[in-house]
């Protein structure tokens, strides 16, 4: 069927929160998927899915995993602001391993980016896919490297790879931020078909963001992924109105409280570092 893979897809973080709504959902649409992560799988295995345990550091797992794999749909890894030490493993080493074994494959990957690779960017700011990066943390550090590592691949390789800069993927969105960053599951789900099924991708960013109206972020590749958001957050509006932090710096940046974890400037800088 034109609408299921030829190849089996890899989806990497399966036990994760994320990882089990896709693959529930990739299950229920008939897909050959197969499943890892280093914790084990919680939910009853899809028809068509295995689930192998594995860490992102043990690069033969990882290629042995991708074998005949046409996509790597890459959530794995460390998925919050952590000491750079916890951070380098999984989400730098581990994503090299994920990379060579698209290569050696001729496979695509989608790379779940974050919004926290462009964090200290004020919510003032309407971003377009090629703005700088500004990363609000050491977790936010490793998702500018997954995608300039993407890029990489691509222009020496001819690896495929879509980078989604996911902003908030919860069942609903929970405060002020979100009604402009939130990602439905649903939303979710569609993206991660669409980057698997469409004919041809280069290397391109996705603003992770369902069709909310308040977004800060504008233009980039989903046409071509033939990929349009259903879902909104306009409509918590109204139960979302004022619920903010109250901290100065946290409520500047679109990054949100991962801008304040570890904060010790005394006052804002004095002007953008880079300029376009």
């Amino acid at each position: 069927m034109a609408d299921i893979p030829a190849k089996p897809v890899l989806l990497t973080g399966a036990s994760g929160a994320l990882g089990r709504v896709l693959a529930k959902a990739l299950g229920a649409a008939g897909w050959t998927v197969r499943l890892t992560d280093i914790v084990p799988f919680p939910d009853p295995l899809p028809a068509k899915a295995v689930f192998t345990r594995a860490d992102l550091n043990d690069g033969v797992a990882i290629l042995r995993l991708a074998e005949g794999c046409g996509m790597i749909l890459h959530l794995g890894g460390v998925s919050v602001e952590r000491p750079f030490e916890e951070v380098i493993g999984a989400n730098i080493r581990g994503l090299y391993h994920i990379y060579e074994a698209a290569r050696r494959e001729g496979a695509r990957v989608l790379f779940a980016s974050s919004n926290h690779s462009i964090g200290f960017h004020e919510r003032s700011e309407a971003l377009d896919d090629d703005c700088q990066f500004m990363p609000d943390g050491y977790y936010g550090l490793s998702k500018a490297y997954g995608e300039l590592m993407g890029r990489m691949y691509w222009y020496k390789h001819g690896v495929e790879n879509v980078n989604v800069r996911i902003g908030s993927c919860f069942p609903e969105p929970v405060d002020a931020r979100m009604l402009s960053t939130w990602l439905s599951y649903a939303d979710l789900t569609r993206l991660a078909m669409r980057a698997t099924l469409a004919e041809k991708t280069g290397s391109c960013v996705i603003w992770g963001a369902s069709a909310n109206s308040r977004t800060y972020w504008r233009h980039d590749s989903r046409q071509a992924l033939d990929w349009l958001p259903q879902d909104s957050a306009d409509t918590y509006a109204g139960q979302m109105a004022g619920k903010v932090s109250g901290n100065p710096v946290q409520e500047r940046y679109q990054g949100g409280a991962y801008t304040v974890i570890d904060h010790t400037r005394k006052a804002p800088p004095p002007g953008k570092l880079f300029v376009k």
